[in-house]
């Protein structure tokens, strides 16, 4: 303690203390000091945001009557909440001046012999989140004061590191009482005495495997890729190159759906990630944009689109949520872009581009608002394409009748609420398994499929569709 904290408190009447549960306040009682502590408040109260406020209220409640000295532990500025309070609830009422002691982060540095120019983080252990944790640089994490903080904690920390990394329990830093443990992260809130003199160092991560979670670590591997050292393969590619892979790789996503399996949608997840990344480190390598702008017109875009959830806007169900997100989305468009035809990407597969145009016209009106004339239009564009191949009409024209069948049946699918690309991908999946089962069939008779007649093949089917 300052000599000038010292004399202040030995000649100051009203000493209000946030806590009793300190050493230096029990020898200061024992040279005949008076304090008023703010412990009882911790026992009533649900949470600590609660505890400050009170505690800052009454402060400023007995600061009305004469001043005070209000004592707090290491450094009034480093994990003081009810310092940050007081300053603001001070302004214009009256003035508060600070006599700061040592910190418990210059004992702390010396107790796990750390260099903090080499980068550290101090968080708080009551509000800690894995997203605020960079495990680059040396972590202290404060506010320890029970085994329930210790356990939220430990959770928070085993998303970011392996269950065994080694951590260190710092009790009582700079005093003759001081203890350094060093446990295994699992072990945090397990048979170990913690207090409000508890503080937790996290040591920087060290091997680059334990990094792989990190999203600026995948980052810096897109970038290397593309970098004048990376892959030839990789430095090579543009937003052209890629736009196949991007389709095929979003198609694979689809089939680990259907799968229903979680592993496969991991990996396929990072698979179309990964092309979002490339395309990204190429508008970086052209100055264009970076991923950064990315994410910012997606967060914009999301925040402007949910009032409900970031504004003041109300809304009843899910119907009325997606005709919000279409009024929002056609107030952000110029004028120039209303137009159907400006407003369908024309790099679409048909099949969509094709729900998509017929989407779109419907807003206009244009549109049954009943199902069966939907079907009737599929029954006459069926007759039509008959008619042209009994005719014998051109190829062309009979292509012409065949794309009109098309997109009257993905009409109706869009009418029954079932979307075209969806129904036909399943239909694949379904006849590719049944033929499969077809050709085991026929492996097993040692036989080649040229081998069956239609008949056998079709009796072979409906036993596929029997498997189900």
């Amino acid at each position: 303690m300052p000599l000038g904290v010292y004399r202040l408190l030995q000649k100051s009447n009203r000493i209000f203390v946030r806590t009793k549960e300190h050493p230096s306040v029990k020898e200061l009682e024992e040279e005949g000091l008076l304090f008023s502590s703010f412990d009882s408040i911790y026992e009533s109260e649900q949470n600590f945001d609660e505890v400050y406020e009170k505690i800052t209220n009454r402060l400023m409640k007995e600061v009305e009557e004469d001043s005070l000295v209000y004592a707090v532990p290491g450094h009034p500025l480093v994990a003081e909440k009810t310092v940050q309070l007081l300053f603001e609830k001070s302004k214009g009422k009256c003035d508060v001046k600070l006599f700061g002691g040592q910190s418990f982060l210059d004992a702390l540095f010396q107790s796990v012999q750390i260099d903090p120019i080499e980068g550290f983080q101090l968080l708080d252990g009551t509000s800690l989140r894995k997203e605020d944790i960079q495990p680059t640089q040396h972590c202290i994490i404060g506010q320890i004061y029970d085994t329930f903080t210790a356990s939220s904690i430990k959770l928070e920390l085993m998303e970011v590191y392996p269950d065994d990394y080694e951590v260190y329990l710092i009790t009582r830093a700079g005093t003759k009482g001081e203890s350094v443990q060093k446990i295994p992260l699992y072990m945090l809130d397990r048979d170990f005495q913690v207090s409000n003199l508890t503080s937790l160092y996290i040591p920087p991560v060290q091997k680059e495997d334990l990094l792989y979670k990190r999203f600026s670590y995948l980052r810096e591997v897109i970038a290397t890729l593309r970098g004048p050292n990376g892959c030839p393969w990789d430095r090579k590619q543009t937003h052209e190159t890629l736009k196949k892979y991007l389709l095929e790789e979003a198609y694979e996503l689809l089939a680990a759906i259907d799968e229903k399996d979680d592993v496969h949608i991991v990996e396929e997840l990072g698979d179309v990630l990964l092309q979002v990344m490339l395309h990204a480190q190429i508008g970086e390598d052209a100055g264009y944009f970076t991923i950064d702008d990315v994410i910012e017109t997606l967060v914009r875009k999301m925040i402007r689109r949910h009032p409900h959830v970031f504004g003041d806007r109300t809304v009843v169900d899910a119907d009325e949520v997606v005709k919000n997100w279409q009024e929002i989305k056609e107030s952000e468009r110029d004028e120039d872009d209303t137009s159907l035809t400006k407003k369908i990407p024309k790099g679409l597969p048909a099949f969509i581009q094709a729900f998509e145009i017929q989407k779109e016209a419907s807003k206009f009106g244009f549109d049954w608002e009943e199902v069966d004339p939907v079907f009737e239009k599929v029954a006459e564009e069926l007759k039509e394409l008959k008619a042209a191949l009994k005719d014998g009409m051109k190829t062309d024209d009979i292509k012409n009748e065949m794309g009109d069948v098309l997109f009257s049946v993905i009409n109706l699918a869009r009418h029954l609420s079932i979307h075209p690309e969806e129904a036909l991908f399943q239909t694949n999946r379904k006849f590719l398994k049944r033929f499969a089962f077809i050709e085991e069939e026929v492996k097993k008779q040692g036989k080649s499929l040229q081998h069956f007649t239609l008949e056998e093949l079709d009796h072979l089917w409906e036993e596929a569709k029997k498997q189900r």
